[in-house]
């Protein structure tokens, strides 16, 4: 279990970097229409959808994406700090971090 969850660990982070990546790339003209870019934009988008329907621009800013990677850090680290949603003792089981 202790690797299925070191897998699922590893992918939510790999897929943040995925999320920076493609923020990174609006700054830069052309950049999401390489091949690259659309690549990250069909793995990216349909998480950043979601965001974009409840988060308004603040003016020209489109902060969505932000809210979309705190909220995959999140995820990835628990509601508080570092604490992992899920503890697994080996002794114990699985329990609530």
């Amino acid at each position: 279990m202790n690797i299925v969850i070191g897998v699922i660990v590893q992918l939510i982070s790999l897929y943040s970097w995925a999320l920076i990546i493609y923020i990174l790339m609006s700054w830069f003209p052309n950049a999401r229409e390489s091949a690259f870019g659309q690549f990250l934009g069909r793995i990216c988008e349909p998480y950043l959808e979601p965001f974009r329907r409840i988060v308004p621009p603040l003016g020209m800013i489109d902060i969505s994406p932000i809210v979309a990677f705190f909220r995959s850090q999140a995820c990835n680290n628990g509601p508080v700090g570092n604490q992992p949603m899920v503890r697994i003792d080996p002794g114990r089981g699985i329990g609530k971090g």
